[in-house]
């Protein structure tokens, strides 16, 4: 079997953070490998406190440790969010608060404990049409949250650094990038609001009485609502989400991106934007190794209905 040298150090760092702020990390279980690995802990997880002096308590937690190379400037405002946003009763997911001075940097990666939410049965795109309603009338917290003005940087950081890419595939992907950034700057969008950064419906959780709350917040931002709402759509250009699923989107949000004039510069860069994880993650990941050549395989082309995927395909 293919070992995967992020997921083997992405368990290195669980256990010496745990260990460090005295929590136990055995029996904790990888849920997620993408832009962040995300970790549930077992239930018995042990209190204690560590000689840096956080007070941690055990019990239902997920630890996430970014990938990101942006993690430490980011991540201290993602918490900061996180928790105005549950103060006021918004659906979200909260972070430990008895893990004391989050984020913690650890050996070159940014860790952060969050509260575990129970969850049953997928969430419906009706669901996250109106969590992301109520959430652009929030207003924009007290807070240092970037502007988002760029969303195809990290991408450009990707292919500039990435070993992984040939030099035509870095050729291409750069004049790419470039042209895209050009023509996202001259979209015409309407007025700023909270963004969630990352509004998959793999990130909205259906609690067990049916509830929902919307977790990784890494890509709180301040910009256009337009970016918040691409992601279903482009769910059913590239994940298999239904039409049906994206027009009860657009119906409990209250309006349809489709009918909005940089449509398809936005599904465009959505796109681009999709490929920089698996540049990033190539190296050290099997996933990203097998599902890149073809994300970019169907860039190239220009074939925008090719099938992608978020996890090895049965």
């Amino acid at each position: 079997m293919e070992t995967a040298p992020l997921a083997e150090e992405a368990f290195r760092v669980l256990r010496e953070v745990c260990a460090k702020i005295g929590i136990d990390a055995r029996g904790a279980r990888l849920l997620r490998l993408r832009s962040n690995a995300v970790f549930k802990l077992s239930g018995n997880a042990v209190a204690g406190t560590s000689a840096a002096g956080n007070s941690a308590a055990g019990g239902e937690m997920v630890v996430r440790i970014a990938t990101a190379p942006d993690a430490l400037t980011r991540l201290p405002v993602v918490v900061e969010v996180a928790r105005w946003l549950a103060d006021r009763g918004f659906p979200t997911v909260r972070p430990a608060d008895e893990v004391a001075d989050q984020p913690i940097v650890h050996d070159g990666r940014v860790v952060t404990f969050w509260r575990y939410v129970p969850s049953r049965g997928r969430p419906t795109t009706r669901q996250l049409g109106r969590v992301l309603r109520s959430l652009h009338r929030e207003p924009v917290p007290p807070v240092g949250l970037r502007t988002l003005t760029d969303p195809l940087a990290e991408v450009r950081h990707a292919v500039h650094r990435a070993e992984v890419l040939t030099a035509t595939q870095r050729s291409w992907l750069s004049d790419r990038i470039e042209e895209l950034t050009g023509r996202w700057r001259d979209l015409d969008t309407g007025s700023p609001v909270l963004l969630h950064g990352d509004a998959w419906i793999d990130n909205l959780l259906r609690c067990q009485d049916g509830h929902v709350v919307l977790c990784d917040w890494d890509g709180v931002a301040v910009g256009p609502r337009e970016w918040d709402l691409v992601h279903t759509y482009h769910g059913q250009r590239r994940f298999g989400l239904s039409a049906s699923d994206v027009d009860e989107f657009a119906h409990a949000y209250g309006s349809d991106l489709r009918l909005w004039p940089g449509y398809s510069t936005l599904m465009e860069v959505r796109d681009m934007y999709a490929v920089g994880i698996h540049i990033r993650n190539a190296s050290g990941d099997p996933f990203s190794r097998q599902e890149l050549p073809r994300r970019l395989d169907s860039l190239t082309r220009g074939d925008g209905h090719a099938r992608w995927y978020m996890a090895a395909p049965a």
